[in-house]
């Protein structure tokens, strides 16, 4: 056998040119090729922060004397709060951190500025919402060292005497909801949503593009059926699926890592519904779209990565930038994980869901519509 026989040029060279061919007529897989790598150096590189800042934060101020203003003006300073609302009770205290509306509660009590003028160490109360630890966790850690430097222009003359005091106000910080700040009661119910938006989609992606490479899209098109009574037939079995992956991990996270279960499950499974249905929408309109099972899966992919990164599941979402924000807030997920974390771990409500379930109602609404729109009844 000749050398020639083993190898030559000339056939390496056609070889090498035909998968660049292939390549330019493929424009979705070379896109995606440079997509996504491009995707991950702008979300990891920009939108990625572990040490979230500008915290929305409440003050519920029942004492307007110098010194209180003194403390929340030192908090402020340190970037890691920011006033957003003043509060009038208690009340609304509880029910802004358990929507999620601020991260924190400051509250300053009654004749705060007389007891500490005493030298009696007048409580201030910070509530955070501790259902993420790591969106908390540093600017928990900054408190105490706020707290003692709030007050070092003020004591002087005839207060110089508190400025030997250690400690002239007793800091008392209330984690709720994570008091310890166990991690995987944050991880694992959203895990929920994570699991639910990778395999629906996915599952949902491949069903089109896999009738018509098995050439049995002619049967179906011939069928007296509506473009929507098909989608909605193929979406109808993995709703079931959905379901039976929600079972499995409440089932975990109740005896397997004794997650609190405070709020109604009944009221978590419809809003998995609504969610389940948003992802199998995305799912169906990906596979009207794509040509071939190959690259289904790749939109399925550019789809589940920004959802990962930007919706809060493994970084905190109040430490993005705002344009990262904008776009997380787009995605369904976002507002699933905000739905399953204050059902299980908050106990919220209808009244505390709703705004959440409603958007992804309208997500679902119009990847639903898209998907008809392109759904073709003919295989031309």
């Amino acid at each position: 056998m000749t050398t020639g026989n083993l190898f030559s040029l000339a056939r390496f060279r056609a070889m090498v040119v035909k998968e660049f061919v292939q390549m330019r007529r493929d424009r979705l897989t070379f896109g995606m090729m440079i997509g996504i790598p491009l995707i991950q150096l702008i979300l990891f590189g920009l939108a990625i922060n572990a040490d979230p800042k500008h915290l929305p934060t409440a003050v519920l101020l029942a004492d307007r004397g110098p010194q209180g203003r003194s403390l929340l003006e030192a908090i402020r300073h340190s970037n890691y709060f920011e006033f957003v609302r003043e509060l009038r009770t208690e009340v609304e205290a509880r029910e802004a951190i358990a929507r999620g509306d601020v991260q924190f509660v400051v509250s300053i009590p009654e004749n705060f500025t007389r007891d500490l003028w005493r030298g009696d160490r007048p409580a201030v109360l910070v509530e955070a919402d501790a259902t993420d630890p790591a969106a908390t966790g540093n600017a928990i850690g900054s408190l105490r060292m706020l707290v003692n430097s709030a007050f070092q222009h003020d004591f002087k003359g005839p207060l110089a005497f508190l400025a030997r005091q250690d400690d002239p106000v007793e800091l008392r910080v209330h984690a709720q909801y994570n008091p310890e700040a166990v991690t995987h009661y944050n991880i694992v119910p959203g895990l929920m949503g994570v699991v639910l938006t990778m395999t629906m989609v996915v599952i949902t992606g491949l069903a089109i593009t896999r009738e018509r490479e098995r050439g049995t899209m002619e049967n179906l098109l011939s069928m007296p059926t509506r473009p929507f009574e098909v989608m909605i037939g193929k979406i109808i079995p993995y709703i079931l699926v959905g379901y039976v992956q929600v079972g499995l991990i409440l089932l975990a996270a109740r005896f397997l890592f004794g997650v609190p279960m405070e709020g109604n499950l009944v009221l978590l499974l419809v809003a998995a519904l609504v969610f389940i249905a948003a992802n199998l929408a995305v799912g169906i309109t990906f596979s009207t779209v794509a040509q071939n099972q190959l690259q289904a899966m790749q939109m399925s992919f550019f789809f589940f990565l920004p959802s990962l990164l930007l919706s809060g599941f493994m970084f905190p979402f109040r430490g993005m930038p705002a344009w990262a924000q904008a776009i997380g807030e787009v995605l369904p997920l976002t507002h699933f994980l905000r739905i399953v974390r204050g059902i299980l771990l908050k106990g919220n409500g209808v009244d505390e869901v709703l705004l959440q379930l409603w958007q992804i109602a309208v997500f679902a609404a119009v990847a639903l519509t898209i998907g008809v729109t392109r759904f073709k009844q003919t295989l031309d």
